[in-house]
């Protein structure tokens, strides 16, 4: 197969140009929210599970081949990112990052979950109220850059041969 075997998703619109200060000011919410993760101690393999969980929820192309890519760099297998998609029904995830799969899951889809006390309570269970405040500013920074990738199609999904 070669790149023009490949089906091109247009561009709606160039977000970076056409806002640029906003653009800056969500990487700046990804930074506080990164800053956040590392004062509570959250794993960065962890990290990238639940950005790439939250991005296959909300269908963000980009998003979820860049956190697939980021998890593999971070040490998780290629076993687990595949399973991501599958973590409730999978036992390949411990229960701690099952608490926050399970996290990213109820807010990302919070209109019809409406987080339940019980998702917040096994969270701060797994990483302390601390550890999941952070994790809920990284749900909030990645659902905010699907919601930009998923309207705009801004950025193109890169063709590699190998990762």
């Amino acid at each position: 197969m070669t790149a023009t075997d490949y089906v091109p998703i247009p561009a709606r619109l160039d977000f970076d140009a056409l806002v640029p200060a906003f653009a800056r000011a969500v990487n700046d919410l990804d930074e506080a929210a990164t800053a956040e993760l590392d004062r509570a101690g959250i794993d960065p393999a962890l990290r990238e599970l639940v950005r790439l969980r939250a991005s296959q929820l909300n269908g963000c192309a980009y998003c979820v081949d860049m956190h697939a890519r980021a998890a593999r760099r971070a040490g998780v297998t290629p076993q687990r990112v595949d399973a991501v998609a599958i973590w409730s029904d999978s036992n390949l995830f411990t229960a701690a990052e099952r608490a926050a799969l399970h996290f990213a899951e109820d807010v990302t889809l919070l209109a019809s979950t409406k987080v339940p006390a019980s998702t917040i309570e096994a969270l701060a269970k797994a990483y302390g109220e601390e550890g999941a405040a952070a994790l809920l500013t990284l749900v909030i920074a990645i659902n905010t850059w699907n919601t930009i990738g998923v309207t705009t199609r801004c950025w193109p999904t890169a063709i590699r041969r190998h990762d």
